[in-house]
Parts: C-alpha cells; structure tokens; sequence
C-alpha cells in the first residue's frame, strides 16, 4: 500500500505524530469494515462473522476512492519516472479491494441470494467500468511506455523485466494506444458486458435452484438407499415432503445412472439439459446473443479479428487454430469410442425393446461395467467415503511435497458452519490456511472450483501466508450416514485440491507473475488427479464406511481394468463443448441464434446423437458468467496433455511417488508462477515438449505406434 499519512523523520526513524495517529485510528473505525486489515492467525484472516450483506455497495464505493487515490498518486510521484515509483507501486496497491473482492467473490458464488444478486447487478457494472478506466488511462501508460522504451539500460533482473514487458504489452492488447473515442467504446462495452454476465448468471442459477419431487416410492425403483436419503434430506431443506431431485449435475448424475424408470430419467435430464433455455423469463438465448456481439466490437476495436484471438494473444497456444488442431486430433478417436460403446449399451437395450436415447447413455453405461468388468459404480460408493478421500489426498501432498495439513476447524472465523479449515506447513514451516466448502447448497453456483483469499508474494513483506479455498458441490450424507462418493466425485475432490496445492507452493516476489495463462492454469489440477487410483491411496484411504474393511484387491483390479471404460463419453461431452466454444468466438461475425448454431456445429462435426455436451451454450457458466473460459475452454485438453506427458514422468522412473521428480514438478512449474515463460519451465522439467501420445494412451486412443 502507498502510504497516505505525513510523516515525520527523526534520526533516520519514520514516526507519527500523536495527532496523526490519532486521526488514523479514526479513518480505520470510520472505514466500512469490510475494507479493514484482516487481523487473527496466519497473517490475517477474512472477518466472516462480522459481514453483512447490507455493507457491500459502501465498501464498493470506498474501495474505489481508496484505489483512485493511490493510483492519483503514483501518476503524481515527483521526481523522473522510474521501475520502483510506477511499476513497484503498482504492484502494491489495492489491498483494500482485494480484501473486498476475497469476501464478495464468496459471497456471489458461495452465498447468493437475492440480496446479493440485487447488489452484483449494481456494481459489478460500475467496478468494471472504473477498472476499464484506469487500464485505459494514458497518464499510466506513458509512464508504462516510457520505462518499456529504455528497459535494455535500467539495469533490471530478468523477473523485473519480464513483468515491465507483460504490463506494457497487456496495457496495450487491451487498448492503451486507442484514441479517447474508441477507449469510450472499450469501457462501454466492457460495463455492459459485466451486466450481462451478471443477468447470465442469475438466470442459470435460478434454474438449477428448481427440483423435480418425487412423491411416490415406487418412482424411486433402482436408486441406492444411501442416495434415497439424500433425496428426502433435500426435499426437507425445501419444505417439502418426498424426495427432491435438485436440477444440478451432484443430483441429476447418480440418477441417470440408477434410475430403472426410463420416463423419469428423461424427465429429470431434460430439465437439467434444458437450464437456461426454457423460453420464460430464465433463457438465456438472448443474453448469449448480447454478449457474442459486444465481444466481438471489442475485438475489433481492440485490433483483433475475432474474441478468440484476443482471448488467446497471451495464452500458451497463443492462437485459435493450434487449439483446434490439437483438439482436432483427439475427436475422431473420441467419436469412434463413442459408437463402440453405444453398441455395446445397445445389445443390452435391445431386450428391454428400446434404443438408446441420451437419458439411458449413463443407465446403461453402468449395465456394460457390469457385464464386461463385473464392476458396479453402488458397490464401489461405500469404500469412497469423503472423509477418507479428504485425508487421503492431504497424504499424497505430504508424500510429494513435504505438506502437512492439521485441522483447526472452529479457531478462525468461516462463512458457512460445514466449511472446514486446516493450518498447512511445508518441511514444518506454516505456508498457508485451507478452507474446504465440500457440500451443494440453495445459493451456491454449480460445479467446483479453487480460489484464493490472498495469494503468496515477497514483495511487501505481508503475504507468505496463503489462505485457500475449494469449493465442492457434494450431496450430503442424511440420517447419520457418511457422505459417499464417486469415483468421479473423488477425481473432483483431487482435481480443485491440485489447485490448491499449486497456489500453497508458490514462492513469487511479484504479484503481477503469480497469475498463469489459462491454457497452464488446470494443469497442475490435472496432474494431482493421478494420485487418487494408486495402490497405496486405496489400499489406505478407501475403507467401507460400515465395517471399516480396505477396498478387496479383487474390486481394485476391476477398477484399473476399466480405467479407460466409456472414455469415448467422457472425451467427447467436454470436447464437445470446447469445440463449439473455439468455433463461436473465432468468427468476425457474432452469432444470432445460440440454439441454431449449437444444432448445426454439433451435426457438422459428427456429435453422436446418443449424447449431449456436458455443457450446452445456454447454461455455460465458463464461457458466458465472465470472460474466464471464454475461447479457453480447449485448456482442460491443453492441460491434460502436459498432464499425461508429467505422468508419465513419474511412471518412467519406476516409483509415481517419487520424491525427486515431485521435487522439479514443484520447484520448476508450481512455485514459480508466471515469473519464466510456461512453455520453456515446461521444456526445462521434461527436457521437451508434451507429447500428444500419453494423453491418446490415457484415455485408450489408438496413438498410431
């Protein structure tokens, strides 16, 4: 932070006065709380039980006057224009708006209600627009230009340097060199865009609010008693008797499996493959519509030809069509999986007299592990109790890394009673607090992510703590019955922990090289995912809930046997969607009708009839809730062939546990950040680039050997 009180020098000494100090301790108790200094263990932890919804729009509103004023007096610091008075300053500003954000951000993800949803439509516009202002003001950036200009002669480290040349080239990738009619333009679409993002959010969430009640037993024929009561638990949690079929993905998935009514099935997955896009005042068609084009004006002021090219100008793939090619080269292998697996489902379908529809793909997906490997994802379940996934995966980090994790559940303050919380140490020393949000919830947002509340950094001296998030969307045990997974669930929980782990290793100077491109971001995620089907996690983790017998050895042999079963499913549900989402942004002129486009696309490039996209474009939260995964959601396939290509790292040496290896993955690609081009730390740790076959051998592709 700039200092912003006068001080006084004595001997050499910074001191305040007694008045001054005074007048301090007044600003802080006249300051909007949620804008204070964290106090509390581990550096300063975020004040969750002191925050009140109702506080927001005036923390927004000092936050921004606070930020204003120090980036006023950057542009004002006498004397000539240096890396420490522009840059440096820089980089340490806006401690107060990122507190502010660590808090909001929980609550319009974690917390949404409509008090909330009310408040983000308000001032997500207004915040997007000051922050367009301030990247596009031209005082800034002559400051910028000027240190880039005679950066050969300011005697700067190679980290110095890369972050003088990422600020500049990113000041004008988003519109630094504009004439002032146009940077108009930008800011106005950029606040316009924060609204409809907002209006898409709302709408996608309101819809998975929504259940489907079963109110009849008889209509619960083939679902697992364990799953049965979640069903009743969360009819409960809406006032309701029966048994409610939340339209979520945690809900929707186990009963597409288990459900043996067909009608029923298609009911529960027509409403949730139809989120967003019901034609009332939730579809979001329109919206998507609105956004095609305000990002397409963007781009095309911005000096781009299309989203994807902006989007991916500072990416590892660097343009749309290196991301099409290597997604290109997986989806024929993926279809053609596809069509092998619905013929076997379809053998079985044909004595129940019907062909397979996308609603029977899981149901009998789950038929076929049976028959070929006599492996049922129910019997399975009871060894995969969430708990013992939790310790699992916190032993695997410490077996890698040297990571301890002891749990302190109840010493700090959380945002919700379930959230638990774990002091983290590396080789003994504190590097970090984790909190674990692990359940589904009215009011938070689908899916599963990672987030920071701080992230590490030397510059400043403050932050060599990390506080970590993931969030998960579990359903809950009921009646005193563990929480029990899947195996897909469990490779969730690993994948966010993976997250976790990259951010609790950082060991960065500069926050502006702690962010990694997108198309790097899932990678370390994917990577940890690796860990969980190894014999030793489920020779100790996974335990029966009820006898507290290990996982036999014989239903370990049948899950590796089918490590690669209905891989063709799974490559292309996601393929599937990162294909439309490459072709809907690298195109000059923006989409009309999402609803034709995705119809057409999907016949264009052979989508098997027998399937839907895991995520279709009207409740595509990556692509339409914010720019995140906008023309980036080829990145889980980017990732994951780094992914495969650093497994096979672990393997090659005989030992996935070994501690050198782990030593240089974590080293060189997790605790660097961004602070040496990603592609080049990658070529360091494996001596080359990824090779494309480790991931077509994954997922049991042909790779042409």
């Amino acid at each position: 932070m700039l200092a912003s009180a006068a001080v006084l020098s004595i001997s050499g000494i910074a001191m305040t006065t007694v008045a001054e100090a005074k007048e301090m301790k007044a600003a802080r108790a006249a300051e909007p709380a949620l804008l204070q200094e964290w106090t509390g263990p581990y550096g300063g932890v975020p004040p969750w039980d002191k925050v009140k919804v109702s506080q927001f729009p005036a923390a927004f509103e000092a936050a921004m006057a606070d930020y204003k004023a120090e980036f006023e007096a950057i542009l004002e610091a006498p004397g000539p224009i240096t890396f420490d008075n522009t840059i440096t300053a820089n980089e340490l500003s806006g401690e107060k708006m990122g507190r502010l954000f660590s808090i909001w951000g929980v609550h319009s993800s974690n917390l949404s209600n409509p008090e909330v949803r009310k408040i983000q439509a308000e001032w997500e516009p207004k915040v997007s627009a000051f922050f367009s202002e301030l990247t596009l003001d031209a005082r800034y950036f002559q400051r910028v230009k000027f240190l880039y200009d005679q950066r050969a002669s300011l005697n700067l480290d190679a980290k110095q340097l890369r972050l003088l040349e990422r600020t500049y080239d990113s000041l004008v990738r988003n519109g630094a060199l504009l004439n002032a009619a146009k940077k108009a333009q930008v800011i106005g679409i950029e606040t316009e865009l924060s609204k409809k993002f907002s209006a898409f959010s709302e709408k996608v969430l309101a819809d998975e609010e929504s259940f489907i009640l079963i109110d009849k037993e008889a209509d619960l024929a083939g679902l697992p008693d364990t799953f049965v009561a979640a069903l009743s638990a969360a009819a409960k949690a809406k006032g309701k008797s029966g048994w409610a079929v939340v339209n979520t993905r945690s809900a929707v998935q186990p009963f597409l499996e288990n459900s043996t009514r067909r009608d029923l099935r298609e009911k529960v997955w027509r409403a949730f493959t139809k989120r967003g896009d019901n034609g009332g005042a939730n579809d979001t068609n329109a919206t998507i519509a609105e956004i095609l084009k305000l990002r397409q004006e963007r781009a095309e002021i911005l000096g781009f030809p299309t989203h994807a090219h902006y989007r991916m100008a500072d990416t590892m793939a660097k343009d749309p069509e290196r991301a099409m090619d290597l997604m290109m080269k997986v989806w024929p292998a993926a279809v053609a999986r596809v069509k092998e697996e619905v013929a076997d489902m379809q053998a079985i379908a044909n004595a129940d007299g019907i062909t397979i529809e996308p609603w029977d793909y899981r149901f009998y997906a789950e038929k076929v592990r049976k028959a070929k490997y006599d492996l049922d994802q129910e019997a399975i379940k009871p060894y995969f109790q969430l708990d013992n996934m939790v310790a699992a995966m916190f032993d695997a980090a410490g077996k890698l890394y040297g990571m301890s994790f002891t749990e302190n559940t109840g010493t700090v303050p959380v945002f919700e009673p379930q959230v638990r919380t774990f002091e983290v140490k590396r080789n003994g020393k504190v590097i970090g607090l984790f909190y674990l949000d692990n359940f589904a919830r009215a009011g938070k947002r689908s899916g599963a992510w990672m987030t920071t509340y701080r992230s590490q950094h030397k510059l400043g001296g403050k932050n060599d703590i990390v506080l970590a998030s993931n969030n998960n969307n579990f359903v809950p045990g009921a009646d005193g019955v563990p929480t029990l997974i899947s195996i897909d669930d469990a490779s969730t929980l690993f994948h966010e922990f993976g997250h976790a782990i990259h951010y609790l290793n950082s060991d960065i100077t500069w926050p502006g090289l702690g962010g990694t491109p997108r198309d790097f971001v899932e990678y370390p995620s994917q990577v940890n995912e690796n860990w969980l089907l190894t014999p030793y996690i489920l020779n100790t983790y996974a335990k029966h809930y009820k006898t507290g017998e290990p996982i036999p050895a014989a239903l370990v042999e049948k899950i590796k046997a089918s490590d690669t079963f209905n891989q063709g499913f799974a490559t292309v549900e996601y393929l599937s969607s990162a294909i439309l989402d490459m072709k809907l942004h690298n195109r000059a002129t923006p989409v009309t009708d999402p609803a034709a486009f995705e119809r057409d696309t999907l016949a264009e490039i052979g989508m098997p009839k027998e399937m839907v996209m895991r995520h279709r474009l009207p409740q595509f939260n990556h692509l339409f809730a914010d720019d995140g995964y906008s023309a980036g959601y080829y990145s889980y396939l980017w990732s994951e062939t780094m992914d495969a290509d650093t497994w096979a790292a672990f393997t090659e040496k005989g030992d996935v546990w070994d501690k050198e290896t782990a030593e240089r993955f974590r080293s060189m690609l997790l605790a660097t950040g961004n602070e040496t081009d990603r592609i080049e730390a990658y070529r360091a740790f494996r001596g080359r680039d990824p090779d494309v076959k480790y991931i077509m051998k994954k997922r049991g592709f042909p790779t042409g050997e």
